[in-house]
């Protein structure tokens, strides 16, 4: 046989790889990482899905994430049977079978304190607390079928933002980065904003999981530096931190050769990442320039960390391509009580995101970005319709409910002025037009070109998906 022959069926996949290591690896690796190289910068990445299943209805995607709770029963999901029968107990085939989070079974039917009325040409009902969506409700389309099956606040999290109730699995967001690629460069393809005090929220939520860690949330904050550590200390230049990670780069390399570890890879490709926002970061969380008619719209104070500033940021943050955008806002966990109730707090919430989230979508719509950009709004769970604490403004409280509360989309792809899905007579079960969190999941993923069946990654010998092993798109509203 001839030697290269002998050689080729001598190889093994290890060996190959090894060699590429020090060759042609190399370079592709030296290309990808060192903009200086040869002079060329870094191409945004391209995602693991290419090409697409099919043409995709949208390019980015806004996370409202309502973190706590909010009350559909007192913003969205109108029941007049629920006013009428307050202080009844609740009907024992609903609880029969039902955990509930803190209040016993034996509770008393709760209606709302709040004026509805139907708006738009579709005629959509909302409650008083939110005028400005009432103007909007014609772009809008309404999930109240929607339902999960976590009731505390960690395993709910996680299952609307991982698809599973316990940590370890990669965020939307990461397999948005994982499957469709950055548009640009010098942005992560995912970030995380948050404001808002109450229940804790734990970076799981925007982890990577198991795939690697270059598709996990970077958290940009609203004051200060936007990102800890990426700006240079006293006395370090540009050019000095060029050097110095010209030097890291160096011995990671080294490293990497030795131990074909990707997520070395990954370390190297994130300092580079760190180097390039060091421009970028500050300039698209700079809102400054903005026009006057664009802060009055949206309710924001420069240099204040607010939900209304970071509604902006998120408008500033996809314009330059940012895959995928999620705004926590936290306090939204009306037990009853001091620390969160059904009057004042539920109030205080919704005159801090009512304003800046239509301003979103209006400015999307203006900018010609709206049909490209889905937006999502919406928490882990709703509130049951019986009561938690007393019936006094300041003690008037619901307890957690995932079996049948509201979600709300707009943009991208979606069918606007709809209500779909449909809860009983008091608000608890979800019972037309069921949408269940993973059929949420695989519509998203649907509207981006991607079959949720196919979007996988192998881990611990099996191939693991967002909608893991169950999901079905929502056609009816679909555009």
């Amino acid at each position: 046989m001839h030697p290269a022959l002998e050689h080729l069926r001598t190889t093994t996949r290890r060996r190959f790889l090894r060699d590429c290591g020090t060759g042609m690896g190399v370079l592709a690796l030296g290309s990808l990482l060192n903009e200086r190289l040869l002079g060329a910068a870094p191409a945004p990445a391209a995602g693991a899905t290419s090409p697409l299943h099919w043409a995709p209805k949208a390019k980015n995607i806004i996370y409202l994430f309502q973190s706590g709770g909010p009350s559909h029963l007192d913003l969205f999901d109108y029941k007049p049977e629920l006013n009428q029968r307050e202080g009844q107990p609740v009907p024992e085939e609903l609880v029969k079978n039902i955990r509930l989070a803190q209040i016993g079974k034996n509770a008393a039917l709760l209606g709302t304190r709040y004026r509805f009325a139907q708006y738009g040409q579709s005629g959509v009902w909302l409650s008083e607390l939110l005028p400005h969506l009432q103007t909007l409700v014609d772009e809008v389309c309404f999930v109240q079928g929607f339902y999960s099956e976590a009731f505390n606040h960690d395993p709910a999290t996680l299952f609307m933002n991982t698809g599973a109730q316990l940590s370890g699995r990669p965020a939307m967001g990461s397999w948005f980065s994982y499957g469709l690629g950055s548009e640009n460069k010098d942005l992560p393809a995912f970030v995380v904003l948050m404001t808002g005090v109450g229940q804790p929220l734990t970076n799981a939520a925007w982890g990577s999981g198991f795939l690697p860690t270059v598709h996990q949330g970077v958290q940009l904050r609203s004051q200060g530096d936007p990102v800890l550590f990426v700006s240079n200390p006293a006395g370090m230049g540009s050019e000095r931190r060029r050097q110095s990670l010209d030097a890291l780069r160096d011995l990671n390399q080294m490293r990497l050769d030795v131990l074909q570890d990707p997520e070395i890879s990954t370390r190297i490709a994130a300092y580079e990442m760190a180097y390039r926002m060091q421009t970028s970061v500050p300039e698209v969380m700079d809102v400054s320039k903005e026009p006057a008619r664009i802060h009055e719209a949206y309710g924001t104070t420069p240099g204040q960390a607010s939900f209304a500033n970071n509604c902006l940021l998120a408008r500033r943050l996809v314009e330059r391509g940012v895959r995928f955008v999620q705004l926590y806002h936290r306090g939204w966990d009306h037990h009853g009580g001091p620390d969160g109730n059904l009057v004042f707090d539920l109030k205080k919430r919704c005159l801090e995101t009512d304003q800046p989230t239509v301003a979103l979508i209006r400015d999307l719509k203006d900018r010609g970005l709206l049909d490209e950009t889905l937006v999502l709004w919406g928490g882990e769970f709703g509130r049951t319709p019986m009561m938690q604490g007393a019936l006094k403004p300041d003690q008037i409280g619901r307890d957690h409910h995932p079996h049948g509360y509201t979600i709300w989309m707009a943009g991208g792809g979606i069918r606007p002025g709809i209500v779909h899905g449909r809860t009983d007579d008091f608000g608890f079960f979800a019972v037309e037009n069921k949408v269940h969190v993973h059929d949420l999941h695989a519509t998203i993923l649907h509207l981006f070109g991607l079959d949720h069946t196919r979007l996988t990654y192998r881990f611990q010998g099996r191939d693991f998906r967002l909608t893991d092993v169950h999901g079905e798109v929502i056609q009816p509203i679909l555009a």
